[in-house]
């Protein structure tokens, strides 16, 4: 039910203050009386939408983690050639979490909810789907020679595991990535993934 408040319900209000506290504080040193807190919500209104704080988190992280697959999709698929749709997606990546800070923190330095925790199913379908779907894309560039035939797990981490720790050192305020160095990791990206004579 919205409250005359602020326009906004109580479900709401506690996501997106779970968003800051989590991002923030981290998931594990966030108690439940910083969230209410958080999201002005009374102890009856956060049971009424929600279990525990790890429901909260099970939601928020599948919700994240929902978008920035779409987004990544959605930016994939407008490039036919190898070599643009690598490099295209690890520059996506970087602006996608300077726009999206507080969801791209909570993707990079939280671990995903399991199978049987709140939001695991959610999650491990959400992956599922996602991989078949980057996997369409890659190939026929495997096939035509470009790219190497690489396991999911290992084709993220080449893909990018070096934007993911230049978002580390951002999120920490230790160093603010350039445009030149944003390029020279598409292209290492690039030169991770393609087959040698690509």
């Amino acid at each position: 039910m919205k409250t005359a408040k602020n326009g906004r319900d109580g479900r709401t209000r506690i996501v997106e203050g779970a968003l800051r506290r989590f991002s923030q504080d981290g998931v594990s040193a966030t108690t439940l009386a910083s969230l209410r807190e958080e999201s002005g919500v009374s102890v009856g209104s956060f049971y009424h939408h929600f279990a525990s704080k790890e429901h909260v988190f099970g939601v928020l992280y599948a919700e994240t983690l929902s978008m920035y697959q779409e987004a990544f999709l959605a930016e994939l698929r407008r490039h036919e050639g190898a070599r643009e749709g690598i490099e295209a997606i690890v520059a996506l990546h970087m602006s996608w979490c300077g726009e999206h800070r507080e969801r791209a923190h909570l993707l990079i330095s939280e671990r995903p909810p399991r199978r049987d925790e709140p939001g695991g199913t959610e999650v491990s379908e959400s992956r599922r789907a996602f991989f078949r779907q980057v996997s369409e894309w890659w190939r026929p560039h495997m096939k035509n020679g470009l790219l190497q035939p690489v396991h999911p797990t290992m084709c993220y981490v080449l893909w990018l595991g070096p934007a993911n720790e230049m978002c580390r050192l951002w999120f920490a305020g230790a160093h603010q990535p350039t445009p030149e160095e944003i390029a020279g990791l598409c292209q290492a990206a690039w030169h991770s993934l393609r087959q040698q004579n690509g």
